[in-house]
């Protein structure tokens, strides 16, 4: 699968989520009466978090402003949602033996593993633009994946009610008041569902782990709102455009894989449209390999930022006067 250590020897640390290589604002959840042209197709988002099997403390799951109401979140017409966040462990979260914990098929068997911790928020000042910390949970809560040599933990967040947009951040942490990351921890996801700024000059990424064994990949885009460009960059590929959906819709493309992005991460790149601001854009994106299973996206990005390294090709030429 992957090994939790950089391929230049370095330690990976991905504790924020977006993480700070990603340049995402937020992540976004809608109400459930919520519409589907507002960037979100499903009214859920479900994120997976890895803890070392030789970190040996207590640790909590932090949310940035949970409640849906004040100066991050999307209103439509009044704040009225509420929104359900929920972290599991134990047998039957790791997405690697247990498919459908992915929560990529349209029923709630992705609720599996045991239940630790849940709150509902709805519009409540005393968390707007504040964490909520969930623990504290010792990392043996998680369900163990011995090829990660990983405890792994998933928090979901469901709209519930409502048909607002929930705007949130998480962080995982030693301490339920300060952010202190945990050496070798990361993050991902396999439905990414995200704002872009509202901002034409920046560039937002995404980080897809491409493992031994893919040929190609299969890309959804929806809801981008046709807001510009996405670029696909790899050690390999300089900037590969990718097709582009339009409001509620979506736009699918197979991209081949070469062997030089083998074991590496890719980076999808979101470039906003130069023209004019699209406001509040959500967006969701996700990928599957040539067999039909889905890639994840790693908050911080295995093996680091992927970085173009074009092939020169050296071409001897005849010295005059010799056969050299």
């Amino acid at each position: 699968m992957f090994s939790m250590t950089l391929s230049g020897g370095g330690e990976i640390f991905g504790q924020a989520v977006p993480g700070k290589d990603e340049n995402i604002p937020f992540l976004v959840t809608f109400g459930k009466n919520g519409e589907t042209s507002w960037g979100d197709d499903d009214f859920n988002s479900i994120f997976f978090f890895t803890v070392p099997k030789d970190f040996n403390r207590q640790f909590y799951i932090k949310v940035f402003d949970p409640d849906c109401g004040g100066e991050n979140d999307e209103i439509q017409g009044l704040f009225d949602s509420k929104t359900m966040f929920s972290v599991y462990g134990g047998k039957g979260v790791d997405p690697d033996k247990n498919v459908a914990s992915r929560g990529l098929k349209n029923t709630d068997n992705y609720k599996q593993g045991n239940l630790l911790a849940s709150k509902v928020f709805g519009n409540e000042a005393t968390y707007d633009n504040k964490y909520y910390s969930f623990g504290p949970f010792n990392p043996t809560e998680g369900d163990y994946n011995e090829k990660w040599k990983s405890y792994i933990f998933k928090i979901v967040c469901e709209g519930i009610s409502g048909d607002d947009g929930n705007l949130y951040r998480y962080y995982l942490s030693r301490d339920a008041n300060n952010d202190l990351s945990i050496e070798g921890a990361n993050a991902f996801t396999y439905e990414y569902t995200f704002r872009m700024w509202n901002d034409n000059k920046s560039v937002s990424h995404i980080y897809p782990y491409v493992d031994t064994g893919i040929v190609s990949i299969k890309e959804r885009n929806f809801d981008w709102d046709d807001d510009g460009v996405i670029l696909i960059v790899s050690t390999y590929k300089q900037g590969v455009p990718a097709g582009v959906s339009n409001e509620d819709d979506e736009k699918v493309q197979i991209i081949p894989v070469e062997e030089a992005e083998i074991g590496k991460s890719l980076d999808f790149q979101f470039h906003k449209k130069k023209e004019y601001i699209v406001k509040n854009n959500n967006v969701v994106v996700s990928l599957e390999n040539q067999r039909g299973d889905a890639l994840q996206f790693f908050s911080s990005p295995i093996g680091g930022v992927p970085v173009y390294q074009p092939v020169i090709g050296i071409k001897k030429t005849k010295r005059q006067g010799t056969n050299k």
